[in-house]
């Protein structure tokens, strides 16, 4: 399973990044990730389901789900559908922040049964809007584009910012703010020989404590996110290059082909040759 932080970039130019949901042909998982950034999925046609602290939220079209900053999720999209994912990078609140680097939007994974929520087809219309209109790019589109991101803003803070936050939420989001620059430094030097003792030395932290961060707040020990960051490059490479096993291992940080073999199988049930004979004959069937 990968876990892990997503980095994100907004578009060239602007200061969000919108796009369609890569998962639209469905048979589609992303595993738990979070990030630092603000996410709203708007389904505009079919349905997927994110999960947030291990609940399903099933989304069909017309709907729409909020997920906060260093808010653990995942999606899973079986079927097809045509999303529109709006991330905007946390910064953008900090006028309204309830708590330092901390702010909260309700949604439906965190309203409460005796809360009214918003009405949320204002804010699905701008999103939607705010796709077509920068995917088409006509003349003048900027402006268009930049006074339908201020609108989402604007019904997020009149419409969804929760003024109140339990000081352990605060705290946890700041663990995995901690957390997440480090884990974006390994995800920058996964090639390399990486130690959980150096690592808590780099960031000032003891080893004992760290660990303790990673299981707490990541669920998933130091060893082993390390490992699934090295398996997903190198499943990426073993699919999309010509490289050797072993070169696949040696430029991802595997000892040799047997560890990446072992630790291949260990996570998709079959030896990663064999993967990749099987997507050769059936890229042959249809070629």
């Amino acid at each position: 399973m990968e876990f892990q932080h997503e980095l994100i970039i907004p578009n060239e130019g602007l200061p969000f990044k919108v796009f369609l949901f890569e998962g639209g042909n469905g048979n589609y998982v992303r595993e738990k990730h979070w990030h630092t950034s603000i996410e709203i999925f708007a389904v505009m046609e079919g349905s997927l389901s994110v999960f947030l602290n291990d609940e399903e939220y099933a989304l069909q079209a017309g709907e729409l789900i909020i997920m906060n900053s260093n808010e653990i999720h995942s999606v899973r999209a079986m079927e097809e559908n045509k999303t529109v994912v709006l991330q905007i990078p946390l910064k953008q609140f900090q006028e309204y922040f309830t708590a330092q680097r901390f702010i909260r939007f309700k949604s439906a994974a965190r309203r409460l049964p005796t809360e009214k929520e918003p009405d949320n087809r204002k804010l699905a219309f701008f999103i939607e809007e705010l796709y077509k209109v920068y995917t088409a790019g006509e003349e003048g589109f900027d402006f268009r584009t930049m006074a339908l991101y201020y609108n989402i803003l604007y019904l997020l803070v009149r419409d969804y910012r929760e003024t109140k936050a339990q000081e352990k939420e605060i705290q946890d989001s700041r663990r995995l703010d901690a957390l997440s620059k480090i884990t974006t430094y390994m995800r920058e030097h996964y090639r390399e020989e990486l130690k959980l003792s150096d690592m808590a030395v780099l960031f000032g932290y003891s080893e004992a404590y760290l660990s303790r961060m990673f299981k707490k707040y990541a669920k998933i020990n130091f060893k082993s996110y390390l490992q699934e960051i090295r398996m997903s490059y190198a499943y990426r490479e073993l699919m999309h290059t010509n490289k050797t096993l072993s070169e696949i291992a040696m430029d991802n940080g595997f000892y040799g082909s047997r560890g990446l073999a072992r630790e291949f199988k260990k996570r998709y049930g079959i030896l990663p040759s064999e993967m990749r004979k099987s997507a050769q004959d059936v890229e042959n069937s249809l070629g």
